[in-house]
């Protein structure tokens, strides 16, 4: 009987390719939208290593010192920092470069030993508002869902450096 399906049992179903390294596209420039872009900076290995005041005075330093982007709202984790940054200029370098780049003046004032960076960042657009305002409300109750705190606005490690507007 020809049920008009056809069934191959030698096939397989597709597996989502796994992503070795993070792409990072460029920036889309979207009809007077503002660029905004959320990264998430980590550290190996995993542990208590960032979240204190001597990490965040050498983030926000470093923040202000990496100036061909700009950083608004962040919150830095224990092993891994979450930000929102904007290009300073139209001519600005990749995300990626200038991560790179924020992590060197991170550690030039805050030397560590018990931890390292990873080599890569994890970088994505924020296509509009409300998108931007979720990804907010997640990494600001981090602290929250990790037990540390019940409260996001009791996180000490935590701020902006910049206002990045819609």
């Amino acid at each position: 009987m020809n049920t008009g399906k056809t069934m191959f049992s030698s096939q397989k179903p597709k597996q989502h390719a796994e992503r070795s390294h993070p792409a990072h596209p460029v920036p889309v420039d979207r009809h007077n939208e503002p660029i905004i872009i959320f990264v998430t900076i980590c550290i190996n290995p995993r542990g208590m290593f960032i979240n204190n005041t001597n990490f965040h005075n050498a983030f926000i330093s470093g923040s202000n010192d990496a100036d061909q982007w700009i950083v608004g709202r962040y919150v830095i984790m224990p092993d891994h920092i979450h930000l929102f940054c904007s290009p300073a200029t139209r001519e600005t370098c990749s995300v990626k470069r200038w991560a790179t780049y924020l992590k060197k003046q991170i550690t030039r004032e805050y030397p560590h030993r018990d931890w390292k960076w990873q080599s890569d960042c994890w970088d994505t657009q924020m296509r509009n508002r409300e998108h931007y305002e979720q990804k907010w409300h997640y990494i600001r109750y981090n602290p929250v869902r990790a037990g540390f705190v019940s409260n996001p606005d009791d996180w000490p490690w935590q701020g902006h450096i910049h206002q990045l507007r819609w």
